[in-house]
């Protein structure tokens, strides 16, 4: 036999104090909630009465109201178990919305195979994933969007830290994924927009910190002898041009090719993989001398420069082999430049990434205004670019601390 009673859940208050008023169903020890659109604050309502108080501004209106949905609720409680001998409290909690709830997994599943043309494999693959984390954290697919409550994200959020182990950064990112999800049915006017739970839910942010390179770890990184077997020579050269050639991303060192190349005007001009825009700057000399060691006597334009993928591959014409390339070539990447910096016995990981950090440190080092870094790095915000600013500010005050007295 099914309970009904109205419940505020006084722990999803918000900031007047002023907590939701449901409607709670109880069946075989399961528990479900239907919202009733309204708030009280706890002053005005009365749990063992089920009776808003009669300090609250209409209250024998809204009490009439409140009774006529508890009533419409017990009375479709009633006919639905008179008509099945078997009946969950999720089938209760449909029958009294009067329509049958939104599965969240398929819903998304749905949105996911829509999105395959106009996103890339990389973020189709990243939401693929992040979906199929929150569906192991539940345990199954039986997960409908009012069920997912700030309660039951807050839990997840746990998981993911103390199981899981994720960084807030990463946790963040998470609860994104799914509230982007959440938003797109609520746009479709397929679940009501007074039930999304994101806004109700602050994660803090992991602090930010940009490792690099400095000029002497940039010095003995770069008269270091590279393993001569495999691609070792070719990624510790690919990560100096980065570091000489605006603090290119490793995706587009990788496929740099000779068309992209005005090697008289000393100039790079290539749409940016990250961000789909033509990026043109000049490059130094350090940067020229790395691509003459990789220049064929007869140059073909559509050549990469650097031996890392094959020439005759479809790259330029099938994206997912291109995304397994990338992928490839990042590991085998990331494998190098990680021995390189333990050999190195440097204080951090080595990854590339930190190519394009030490790009951006060296040159307001060496007295480049941080509009031109900015530029250079292709940030479509200064404020990116400050981040490196900060650091150069945070190594004037050690070096005050170290030496002046």
């Amino acid at each position: 036999m099914a309970t009904v009673k109205l419940i505020l859940r006084t722990h999803q208050a918000d900031k007047t104090g002023a907590a939701p008023l449901y409607i709670r169903v109880i069946k075989d020890r399961k528990t479900k909630f239907i919202s009733t659109g309204y708030k009280f604050l706890p002053a005005q309502w009365n749990p063992i009465d089920q009776v808003v108080r009669k300090s609250f501004k209409g209250s024998a209106r809204m009490n009439a109201l409140l009774a006529q949905k508890v009533a419409d609720a017990s009375g479709e409680v009633a006919d639905l178990e008179r008509n099945s001998k078997t009946v969950s409290a999720r089938r209760l909690k449909e029958a009294i919305n009067g329509k049958r709830s939104l599965n969240f997994f398929d819903f998304a599943d749905a949105r996911l195979e829509k999105m395959k043309n106009s996103v890339s494999i990389q973020t189709h693959k990243a939401y693929k994933s992040q979906l199929k984390k929150f569906e192991e954290y539940n345990g199954s697919r039986d997960m409908n969007f009012d069920d997912m409550t700030v309660t039951m994200l807050r839990d997840y959020m746990n998981y993911c830290s103390t199981k899981l182990g994720n960084t807030n950064t990463t946790v963040r990112y998470s609860l994104l994924i799914l509230s982007i999800f959440f938003k797109e049915a609520i746009r479709e006017d397929l679940v009501y927009s007074h039930l999304y739970p994101f806004d109700k839910i602050k994660i803090k942010k992991d602090p930010g910190k940009r490792m690099f390179l400095s000029k002497t770890q940039l010095q003995n990184f770069t008269e270091l002898k590279a393993n001569p077997d495999g691609k070792a020579q070719v990624i510790k050269d690919m990560f100096l041009f980065s570091v000489y050639a605006g603090g290119l991303r490793l995706s587009d060192v990788i496929e740099i090719t000779w068309e992209h190349i005005d090697l008289q005007n000393h100039r790079i001009s290539k749409k940016i993989r990250k961000t789909g825009r033509v990026h043109s700057f000049k490059f130094g000399q350090s940067a020229l001398e790395i691509l003459n060691k990789y220049k064929p006597a007869e140059v073909n334009p559509s050549d990469f420069v650097f031996p890392m993928l094959d020439n005759d591959s479809p790259y330029h014409t099938n994206e997912l082999y291109a995304y397994e390339e990338l992928k490839r070539c990042s590991s085998l990447c990331g494998f190098h430049l990680r021995a390189i910096g333990k050999q190195m016995k440097l204080p951090f990981s080595l990854s590339f990434h930190l190519a394009r950090h030490t790009f951006a440190t060296n040159a307001l080092n060496n007295g480049m205004r941080i509009e031109h870094v900015s530029k250079l790095l292709d940030h479509t915000n200064i404020g990116t670019t400050q981040i490196y600013a900060k650091i150069i500010s945070q190594e004037l005050d050690d070096a005050v601390d170290k030496y002046i007295y």
